[in-house]
């Protein structure tokens, strides 16, 4: 008998059973659509942690201060290796790989104006750290000068919203511990960035003012700068710690300074989230399991209930082969139907998700290929054993089944 005949067959025969084809159907439906949404929200999350941490800067090599000393014994800060302007100076003399560096001193404290307060971050740089992080003068000036110690600032969306509402902040006065700071410019927005931080909510001073009148200290707190390309970040990385354990004395592997990367940052967050989809696959897979085990079990009803059909065929001539055959497309059959509508709604709740929650969701296309293979095979492996049992039954004995 040709596959096309049987596979008529097998589709009139799921059809005589309608509400129970529809129930299999249905369990398949859910378990497809569950790992579809489920992966979707993963590969969504990845994207957008991307993106966002993207947005701190391009290339961007951190360097920090280390409270350990050799050997991994914690020492007290005081005595602890600390940054100072001069590194800077010694990075951007003897580095090839840096294109850009700036200092970074920061404190966090509430900010007054004429329009109210706002609880920020006033951040000491270097004119050279917009081009770090990325960030563009919307309205207004940067300040110039490495030495300044201007009483200026310039401002992120979030503060110029919290600070003066409906009012243009440029040439406007804030003071942070009594100090005043002109607004000499606007940042363009940028958003969030990775971990929910607002990369709005800034205030960009001159390095030497913040940490002079502010912080009253000869140390800093961290140095950022940019690579010349993407590719130069490990070489960046090696490079700054070589120069700066030459010029302290250090022996190469001691561990007085921390450097990060982006990239660092972001293969942590990428393996955390690809850990998260598989473990959020993993519980939406439980569902397509058990529609599996539901197809297995009619297949088994069937079997039980047309063994005088199964009986009567072998003797006017069918095959074990076909009886096989005809049951197995049977199941297929449910596994596939079921498969392509849990894609369909797999990706209308994706999307239902991104609408409604206003989550990220990303619907790749190997997704959807893993899923309609996981169909096929689930149709395979759980109505191969059914359809086997049909096409071992002894006709004789069929015949007499009541």
């Amino acid at each position: 008998m040709s596959h096309f005949a049987l596979l008529r067959m097998a589709f009139k025969a799921l059809l005589r059973n309608r509400m129970r084809t529809f129930l299999s159907v249905l369990g398949i439906v859910i378990g497809v659509a569950a790992v579809i949404t489920m992966v979707a929200i993963g590969e969504g999350s990845k994207q957008s942690i991307k993106e966002q941490i993207g947005s701190l800067g391009a290339n961007v090599v951190m360097i920090f201060p280390n409270n350990r000393s050799v050997s991994g014994v914690r020492m007290d800060g005081a005595v602890a290796v600390q940054l100072n302007v001069s590194d800077v100076h010694v990075l951007r003399k003897k580095s090839e790989y840096l294109s850009a560096i700036s200092p970074v001193v920061s404190a966090r404290g509430q900010v007054v104006a004429a329009g109210g307060n706002w609880p920020s971050t006033i951040t000491g740089v270097w004119p050279e750290y917009l081009h770090i992080r990325g960030y563009e003068i919307e309205d207004g000036v940067m300040f110039e000068g490495e030495e300044n110690m201007s009483k200026v600032c310039v401002i992120g969306k979030t503060v110029a919203d919290n600070l003066f509402p409906g009012t243009d902040p440029v040439g406007q006065t804030i003071r942070y511990k009594n100090i005043p700071f002109k607004v000499i410019g606007l940042l363009k927005s940028k958003g969030t960035a990775g971990f929910g931080q607002d990369q709005d909510d800034v205030i960009l001073a001159p390095f030497s003012a913040v940490q002079r009148r502010i912080l009253a200290t000869t140390n800093i707190q961290s140095i950022y700068s940019a690579t010349i390309d993407e590719q130069s970040a490990p070489l960046a990385v090696e490079e700054a710690k070589e120069i700066l354990s030459e010029e302290r004395k250090l022996p190469p592997d001691n561990e007085s300074f921390r450097i990060q990367t982006q990239q660092e940052i972001l293969d942590m967050v990428s393996s955390t989230a690809n850990l998260l989809t598989t473990v959020l696959t993993a519980i939406a897979g439980i569902s397509l399991l058990v529609g599996g085990i539901g197809i297995m079990n009619i297949m088994y009803v069937s079997v039980t209930e047309r063994t005088r059909e199964i009986g009567l065929r072998m003797a006017i001539g069918a095959r074990g082969w076909d009886i096989l055959l005809q049951f197995l497309f049977e199941a297929v059959l449910i596994s596939l139907v079921g498969g392509s509508i849990g894609i369909l709604f797999g990706g209308l709740v994706s999307y239902m998700v991104k609408f409604f929650a206003n989550w990220p969701v990303s619907i790749t296309v190997s997704s959807i290929v893993v899923s309609f293979s996981v169909c096929f095979a689930t149709g395979v492996f759980f109505g191969w054993y059914p359809a086997r049992k049909a096409a071992r039954l002894d006709p004789i004995e069929a015949l007499r089944y009541e």
